[in-house]
């Protein structure tokens, strides 16, 4: 697992370097985006590890006789099939924090999940803006972490390192699939394809609205067989509109700790700091 973050780490460096070159990220950060990047970025390593134990236990809890009961499947099925449940359990979670937004008990499902959609661009340092508690509801995190119990770690390994450097792939700038997805011959061939594998074109339509943007569709990593079988599957042309969600722009406290309001805590503390008299300073001091 050591080694995979060595080359997950080294990968996204690669394309960082190539997008900084390219002046991808030229203008685009806000003060309330390097707040956030940062925090879901470097205290994000440390922290969401802790919600990934913290799954296991439960799964431990819930299936105390299951430890290692799959430790003899063969390899290569095994990694089928926790890539098929692992993109099944995020594609409902991913589907549901969307869907579910504004809904009285579960709207902090959404919020959790809004801090990957409120930067106003995509680009390689997108796949780590995460909230710093979303891996306790994660399908991903849940699947995984129920394959390392059942014994089977290797295609775990393996199942981890293809969502991971595909996320990576998705959330980058560069977008080779447009040309791709416009030729004349491997065009139809790419779109057929697009109905099984999520390209950067359909996740860049799922941070995007407006023309060519369709924030409740494509909610695959890997796979979009289960957009394509629940009728969520949008294949774009370019892309989108405008990147980001609509409306105003959370606080960053909101954003990186969400579904904590830290921000309307701290906005609500400085109101009321303003609106102390120096009478009553005085007098309390």
């Amino acid at each position: 697992m050591g080694s995979l973050g060595v080359w997950i780490l080294g990968v996204t460096a690669v394309i960082l370097v190539a997008e900084l070159v390219a002046g991808r990220h030229r203008g685009v950060y806000s003060r309330s985006d390097w707040f956030v990047n940062g925090i879901c970025i470097f205290v994000g390593a440390a922290i969401r590890p802790l919600g990934a134990v913290a799954v296991a236990f439960v799964i431990g809890w819930l299936v105390p006789s299951g430890k290692g009961a799959l430790s003899g499947m063969p390899f290569w099925p095994a990694v089928l099939a926790i890539v098929l449940v692992a993109e099944f359990a995020n594609y409902w979670v991913h589907r549901l924090s969307h869907q579910l937004k504004g809904s009285r008990r579960f709207d902090w499902l959404w919020r959790m999940h809004r801090t990957h959609h409120t930067a106003k661009y995509v680009n390689v340092l997108l796949n780590f803006r995460i909230s710093l508690f979303w891996s306790l509801v994660a399908g991903l995190t849940w699947a995984f972490s129920l394959a390392l119990y059942l014994g089977l770690a290797k295609p775990a390994v393996v199942a981890i390192a293809l969502f991971s450097f595909w996320g990576i792939f998705t959330h980058s700038d560069f977008r080779w699939d447009i040309t791709v997805r416009q030729h004349p011959v491997f065009g139809r061939l790419f779109r057929a394809l697009e109905h099984v594998i999520v390209s950067p074109g359909m996740h860049h339509s799922h941070h995007g609205y407006g023309k060519d943007g369709g924030n409740y569709r494509n909610f695959g990593i890997l796979l979009s067989i289960y957009d394509w079988m629940f009728g969520t599957l949008y294949i774009p042309e370019g892309r989108p509109f405008r990147y980001g969600i609509p409306g105003a722009t959370p606080h960053w406290a909101d954003d990186a700790f969400s579904p904590f309001n830290v921000g309307s805590m701290l906005g609500r503390k400085k109101a009321s700091d303003a609106g102390k008299s120096p009478s009553t300073d005085t007098a309390a001091a």
